[in-house]
């Protein structure tokens, strides 16, 4: 099974369409399926009231609002289409998470929504989650914050909306940037998916690459990953991103991870089949043996190679008569 890469640019562009190229060229470059941006008008999103989170307060400018801040990172409609076809030039595909009625409608018409993501912050929003979903096409939930309830509830509303469950992958995450690896608890990952009986995936935010590497190996269909040009770019999700080298990595760990999970079945490789007749072990003589000599524990033991008879005859072999002599070391014949 290919997991789907979802290389999260984000607001890391930080209002620069410029910026945002380079994203979408290191996105390509780096293997990932496809480069997310956030689509959001800040008046739709956030009061002019409301207060940062503690990440945004130590990584933006403390006494700027989070409407403010947010502001400066939105994308025009312009910039939505300069950055679809430049995507499309990188043959990566362009993605984008809505938060609001209005940034739904302008993905739509730019034709972006053969896919759809349901932000953590949005599993309780029912009328953004109905009037997002209501379209049938594949849906990535999200779950930061949430419970197994909570979660099951969005699940049952975005059914009811229009989307089959087949067509519902939960993303496993923990809302905080950077997270501690202490907070992932990825076994709740492959929990989610058996409870609620959809595909799981995994929106990471720590640092590094062990833990996304992690959570393919776990079964994850989806891998979302925010990345940067560089870290030491201000803004608020920076810190907690991958940088180009770091995302190139990370997605030839995953297409690595899923060569190793193979099939399932136990069964030996051609690759190591030419090594069997090496590693493993015959019944040989252990001194000189005379023809009509009985075999026994003092005469007999195992070595390499495992071109003779097979240990697992042991048993069988002891009590019969030598019909030749055999020197020490020697394979001994049936």
């Amino acid at each position: 099974m290919k997991t789907l890469v979802i290389a999260e640019a984000g607001v890391n562009h930080n209002g620069d369409v410029g910026l945002a190229k380079e994203l979408i060229a290191a996105a390509a470059e780096s293997g990932a399926d496809i480069i997310k941006f956030q689509t959001f008008n800040a008046s739709e999103l956030v009061s002019k009231s409301a207060p940062k989170a503690n990440y945004q307060l130590e990584t933006t400018d403390p006494k700027e609002s989070q409407y403010d801040m947010v502001r400066k990172l939105e994308l025009s409609e312009r910039d939505h289409i300069e950055l679809i076809e430049y995507a499309s030039e990188k043959q990566i595909e362009f993605f984008s998470t809505a938060f609001d009625f209005k940034s739904i409608s302008l993905l739509e018409r730019l034709g972006c929504l053969k896919r759809v993501k349901v932000p953590s912050g949005e599993i309780t929003n029912l009328p953004l989650l109905e009037h997002l979903t209501r379209r049938g096409v594949p849906v990535l939930l999200s779950t930061g914050m949430a419970t197994l309830g909570e979660v099951e509830e969005a699940i049952n509303l975005i059914e009811s909306s229009g989307t089959k469950r087949e067509n519902i992958t939960v993303l496993h995450c923990t809302t905080e940037y950077p997270t501690d690896v202490r907070d992932v608890n990825l076994r709740a990952m492959v929990n989610l998916g058996r409870a609620l009986g959809v595909k799981y995936g995994y929106s990471d935010h720590t640092c590094g690459i062990e833990t996304p590497l992690a959570a393919v190996a776990l079964g994850a269909s989806v891998i979302e990953k925010h990345f940067t040009i560089s870290r030491s770019l201000p803004g608020p999700d920076h810190l907690a991103s991958l940088e180009p080298v770091e995302l190139t990595a990370m997605v030839k760990g995953i297409r690595n991870i899923e060569l190793a999970l193979g099939d399932g079945i136990k069964r030996p490789t051609a690759s190591e089949l030419k090594n069997r007749a090496v590693a493993r072990k015959s019944i040989v003589a252990s001194r000189h043996i005379k023809a009509g000599e009985q075999f026994t524990t003092d005469n007999l033991t195992t070595k390499r190679p495992g071109t003779g008879v097979t240990p697992m005859k042991w048993h069988r072999v002891l009590g019969q008569i030598a019909t030749r002599d055999f020197a020490a070391d020697e394979l001994i014949e049936l």
